[in-house]
């Protein structure tokens, strides 16, 4: 963790804090509301939430917005990520369907369009294949494309990035990764991604988007269970106060200074 984030974990552990206190007001607060703003300046979203893991923000995104409905995504999608955990199995225990869509290596958009056409679809998933690549003869679908066709369907585009590159394509020291602010700039409607990755952070996952699917998202029972406890959160919003300035970023977040 960077150095600022530690110093923000040993305050809170230390004494007290404004958890779910709004001080100015003097009442009940929100602890998202602590980094909510950070989030939607340096990422360019409307509204943001915060829970203890990427896992979690996609269970919570597709038991919100798809439980009793399908989901289509691409079979070139359908990841394992760490401790043999299976994307399948996260949209199994969320109440929706998986439709798998296209092939292993080749996914068009009449894939896609041919499961939304059922009507019954609640939301279209993408997922960033961010620990593998599929290379040669290969095809997909992108997401300024799909969020086009989702929208002609009124139904939301989940993008899910995994290890979350937060900054601009530019500030990276390498190609082809798919940056946050620009997959919603792209028309994705909800773009989730873990903050321990190239974000340098502690354990937690971001949920980024329109403010009408992230307060349905916190009306959600699971949001409680889901939730961040205040050490990971002190040291989130610690580190996201680095990313305000990339250059100071590139410096105090430890994997971001030894990738550049």
């Amino acid at each position: 963790l960077a150095d600022e984030a530690v110093k923000a974990i040993e305050a809170v552990a230390a004494g007290y804090c404004n958890l779910e206190y709004d001080v100015e007001n003097g009442g009940r607060g929100s602890r998202n509301h602590l980094v909510e703003p950070l989030l939607c300046e340096i990422c360019g979203s409307e509204a943001a939430m915060v829970v203890n893991n990427n896992a979690a923000a996609l269970l919570l995104a597709l038991s919100t917005l798809s439980f009793g409905k399908e989901i289509p995504v691409s079979r070139g999608e359908l990841v394992e990520i760490g401790d043999s955990l299976r994307l399948p199995d996260i949209m199994a225990q969320s109440g929706g369907t998986l439709v798998e869509v296209g092939t292993t290596n080749k996914t068009r958009l009449s894939d896609y369009e041919d499961v939304l056409q059922s009507k019954n679809t609640g939301l279209v998933l993408k997922v960033h294949t961010s620990n593998y690549r599929v290379v040669g003869f290969t095809d997909g679908v992108g997401v300024s494309e799909l969020s086009r066709l989702a929208k002609s369907y009124s139904v939301p585009l989940v993008v899910d990035l995994g290890s979350g590159a937060m900054l601009e394509a530019p500030e990276y020291p390498f190609a082809d990764e798919p940056t946050v602010p620009q997959t919603l700039r792209d028309g994705a409607d909800l773009v989730c991604f873990s903050t321990d990755k190239l974000l340098g952070g502690p354990q937690a996952g971001i949920l980024l988007g329109g403010r009408e699917l992230i307060d349905r998202m916190r009306r959600n029972p699971l949001a409680r269970a889901l939730r961040i406890d205040k050490l990971s959160l002190a040291a989130l919003e610690a580190t996201l106060r680095c990313y305000r300035d990339p250059a100071r970023a590139e410096r105090c977040v430890p994997v971001l200074r030894m990738l550049c």
